[in-house]
């Protein structure tokens, strides 16, 4: 399977970045990335400009990005990998911790059958191979945070291997046309999580907080089939909302639930790889992406000046958008790999290979969790393209806003107006109240059943759509109050006296003569003025449609 490539190329003062796929899976010479209008000469806060020589041989300038992906997922469950300690965020330090977690002497693990049925559920839905047999092993390093002095891990027979996660990149200036990518998982396997350092600079001490000690990790492996900062953002969106739909983890970013870290190297497509630069611990898919397109401009910088790249470990740093040194990787450090000896091999089943008369809570049957496996994202972006008939990127909107789909889903369930309008309104008025005030979906003043009940007044024409909008604020500002009192108390209802309406229209157009007669010598534009007036001389409680056709009447020869 050929890897996409990022290519860049400098014409004349102009670079221009994009990724260009290898032709096995999308096409040949498919560009989905973007353009940098940065030039020569010209400093930022990330780097210095690219330099290169004046006399520069064929193809110099042309160079591939490779970005593979580590990921580190915790899993939703109520204890620990390996012990019955509680898992709870932000509880007080070193109040979750038992004898096991701080390795005290004489404590065995003990199996949490949750991690192990997250983790097959997680291999299944990401099209990974199943191994009936996984092993454990001890992955042993120093750190204080880390009581045993190892990790419990899955270095030599992982829970799961070779699967794949598709993800989708609107590209050009329609949004419309989407473009769907592969990434290859590697290995998914099953390990401890370390404890928390909490450094206090100002006394000049650490702090360890042991409650995060042992709670059970998945550990993503994507092999670098990407190419740029986006194409690792847009995959680690789509894995957070798979693990989302499964339960198999909450993968909040903010609360360190889903923990990134980028392998990124530049070369000249048709020579060997670059070496590599791990940039560590990103939680937000808006760093992610600005620290891998940071790390692959500073090394195609350090590359054009004639310098190497270091096999290093890198921190980003958001406030000046750019990757820091942490540590080389000169010395590769010996992690002394071995099989933990108090953990036999893991065993799973599926219906073929079942012993007969075996208890089902005794053993892990792979069938049987396949067969539950919820609708994954992918298969309801579908679903609501064809049920609904919305365009592929409104269905990315939905799902990628965390709650927005159950919202819309209820608004459908309570109103009568078409699909097609509370995608619009949920999209577009309600999305962009949110985002104004910075809130989540949970934390709307405006409930679904109230939006279904402004929608249904809209649809049985009672309101305009300028009163909707006026009656929607006013939902927002006023909690407790119904779309049906509003419209009273503001007296927002369109005008159903007929007699009244004529008048109106007949009042407007002897006020307005020149007007209709630009409407009478054909001016298109000028009925539009006469409605809009109209509409103003009725306070906006007038239907615009209405209007037209009294007007188009009076003004016919």
């Amino acid at each position: 399977m050929a890897a996409p490539m990022l290519c860049w190329w400098c014409f004349g003062r102009r670079w221009v970045l994009a990724c260009i796929d290898g032709g096995s899976r999308h096409g040949r010479g498919a560009a989905i990335g973007f353009t940098s209008s940065r030039k020569r000469g010209q400093t930022s806060v990330a780097q210095q400009p690219l330099i290169t020589s004046q006399k520069s041989r064929k193809g110099e300038h042309e160079w591939a990005a490779v970005v593979g992906l580590e990921i580190h997922a915790q899993i939703s469950s109520n204890s620990k990998l390996f012990s019955g300690s509680r898992v709870h965020f932000a509880a007080p330090p070193n109040s979750l911790v038992s004898f096991f977690d701080a390795s005290l002497p004489g404590t065995l693990p003990v199996l949490n059958r949750r991690c192990v049925e997250a983790a097959v559920m997680t291999g299944l839905a990401l099209n990974c191979h199943i191994n009936k047999k996984s092993l454990f092993d001890r992955k042993h390093y120093f750190y204080a945070d880390l009581p045993a002095g190892y990790q419990i891990t899955q270095q030599r027979l992982p829970i799961a291997v070779n699967g794949s996660l598709a993800y989708s990149v609107c590209v050009g200036k329609k949004p419309s046309r989407v473009i769907t990518k592969t990434v290859r998982i590697k290995q998914i396997q099953l390990e401890q999580d370390s404890g928390k350092s909490l450094h206090d600079e100002l006394r000049s001490q650490t702090l360890i907080d042991l409650n995060r000690a042992g709670v059970g990790l998945l550990e993503v492996v994507l092999e670098p089939d990407m190419s740029c900062g986006e194409e690792a953002a847009t995959a680690v969106r789509e894995l957070q909302l798979i693990l989302q739909a499964l339960g198999t983890s909450r993968a909040n970013m903010a609360e360190g639930q889903l923990r990134v870290d980028a392998n990124v190297s530049v070369h000249h497509p048709g020579e060997p790889l670059g070496v590599r630069t791990e940039v560590k611990n990103l939680n937000s898919a808006k760093f992610l992406a600005k620290a891998i397109d940071s790390e692959i401009e500073r090394q195609i910088h350090e590359l054009e000046n004639g310098r190497e790249i270091l096999n290093e470990t890198r921190s980003f740093d958001y406030k000046l958008g750019c990757t820091m040194p942490m540590r080389d990787k000169e010395g590769k450090q010996d992690y002394r790999f071995m099989p933990e000896p108090n953990l036999p091999p893991l065993l799973l089943y599926d219906t073929e290979s079942l012993p007969s008369g075996t208890d089902p809570q005794q053993v892990i049957n792979i069938d049987w969790i396949r067969e539950r496996l919820p609708e994954l994202p992918s298969e309801t972006r579908e679903r609501l393209i064809q049920q609904y008939g919305m365009l592929p990127e409104q269905s990315f909107a939905l799902l990628n806003e965390v709650g927005l789909l159950e919202f819309f889903q209820n608004v459908i369930k309570e109103t009568r107006a078409e699909p097609k309008k509370v995608t619009s309104w949920v999209l577009n008025i309600f999305l962009g109240f949110l985002k104004q005030q910075n809130l989540a979906v949970n934390e709307s003043p405006v409930t679904p059943s109230s939006l279904a009940e402004l929608l249904n007044l809209l649809d049985r024409k009672a309101i305009s759509s300028t009163a909707a909008k006026q009656v929607f604020e006013e939902l927002w500002r006023s909690e407790g109050k119904t779309p049906s009192q509003i419209v009273s108390e503001k007296q927002l209802e369109l005008m159903q006296d007929q007699e009244a309406l004529e008048q109106a229209c007949h009042t407007v157009m002897e006020g307005h003569p020149q007007v209709v007669m630009d409407v009478k010598r054909g001016n298109p534009r000028a009925i539009n003025k006469l409605i809009g007036l109209v509409r103003k001389a009725t306070l906006s409680r007038a239907d615009p449609t209405a209007i037209k056709e009294i007007l188009e009447r009076k003004l016919s020869p």
